[in-house]
């Protein structure tokens, strides 16, 4: 069985349940990228697993599984052209470590650096999969970059953003921020 498929049925047995990094990687059956294979489950199939990016009381390293259900997620839709494409532009080195493709890896001597497609701009932030928005990246450097965008909005744009949105998409952000900090939200309202 697949480690994908592994940790799926592993979050499904123990739902509702924190899950640590130790015990994914085991249940995952010891591969060291078992953190993408958890990214693939959020994005390609949908599931909301949880962690510390999503709710202030998990720890680094934490996930948790709240629902069976899968939501919508993104199609892996990258051609192998395109990723020839950009694999050559970028010189099959890491854009972010610098690290050669099969070389060992500089900050871990005892991988071999495989390369990956990174999103400059995630999709699920509303990048493409055009190769102006792809770079190489390893799996080291992919590992610890999801969802990371090379500017981030400030206090007051995401106000003035905020503002101008639908009232419904206010209240679900609102939903949003209460779920992810709820020590918070119950001093703010005492």
């Amino acid at each position: 069985m697949a480690a994908r498929d592994q940790l799926r049925d592993y979050f499904l047995a123990n739902l509702g349940r924190v899950l640590g990094s130790d015990e994914l990687r085991e249940a995952s059956g010891g591969i060291s990228e078992w953190a993408r294979r958890i990214r693939e489950l959020r994005n390609e199939e949908g599931f909301l697993i949880l962690s510390h990016n999503d709710r202030s009381d998990l720890k680094p390293g934490q996930y948790l599984l709240l629902s069976a259900k899968p939501e919508p997620a993104f199609e892996r839709g990258i051609s192998k052209e395109t990723r020839a494409i950009v694999l050559d532009r970028n010189g099959f080195t890491c854009q972010m470590c610098g690290a050669g493709a099969g070389e060992p890896h500089p900050f871990d001597s005892s991988r071999k650096t495989r390369l990956h497609l990174g999103h400059i701009i995630d999709k699920s932030m509303g990048g493409s999969d055009d190769p102006s928005n792809l770079r190489a990246v390893c799996s080291i450097c992919n590992e610890g970059a999801s969802n990371v965008t090379p500017d981030r909005p400030s206090v007051m744009k995401l106000k003035a953003q905020l503002r101008k949105s639908r009232g419904e998409d206010q209240v679900e952000l609102l939903k949003f921020l209460i779920e992810k900090f709820p020590k918070q939200a119950r001093d703010l309202l005492d």
